[in-house]
């Protein structure tokens, strides 16, 4: 169980490094279209918002194959597709249960889902801030 959560707490490190930055990058990509778009029309603020949301799935695309290297590198499932597959159900919290790891590599496994929870409402923050900034649903104009 200690090798676990020595490899959790080191993938789980990256993905926070790796939100972190994509974050800083969508920002500064929303900053740049609202300056050369003059985002104030309610189109423009929609082309906003679907760029922040791709950007997000972006991220987290990025740190969902992370755990699906990490897997298939420690060799908890059999191939690369499956990994890909695991990663997705288990870092969304789905988990439909049809792919399990390795008996020894279960805490890994449990690791990922709380890092997807976390990460997951991270990305809805920052998606409600910038819908209330940027986006479609400006402060005063709809509530």
């Amino acid at each position: 169980m200690a090798l676990n959560l020595f490899v959790g707490t080191i993938v789980i490190s990256m993905t926070v490094v790796i939100h972190t930055f994509g974050l800083i990058v969508v920002t500064h990509a929303m900053k740049h279209l609202v300056a050369q778009f003059r985002m104030h029309g309610r189109r423009s603020r929609v082309l906003a918002m679907i760029s922040v949301v791709m950007g997000l799935f972006a991220v987290m695309t990025a740190e969902v194959w992370l755990w699906a290297g990490v897997y298939h590198l420690l060799g908890v499932l059999s191939d690369f597709e499956t990994a890909l597959y695991f990663s997705t159900i288990t870092f969304s919290t789905v988990g439909y249960g049809d792919v399990v790891p390795a008996h020894d590599w279960r805490v890994l496994a449990a690791l990922e889902g709380v890092n997807g929870f976390v990460l997951i409402g991270w990305s809805t923050a920052y998606l409600i801030a910038a819908g209330t900034r940027v986006g479609p649903f400006r402060l005063g104009e709809h509530f």
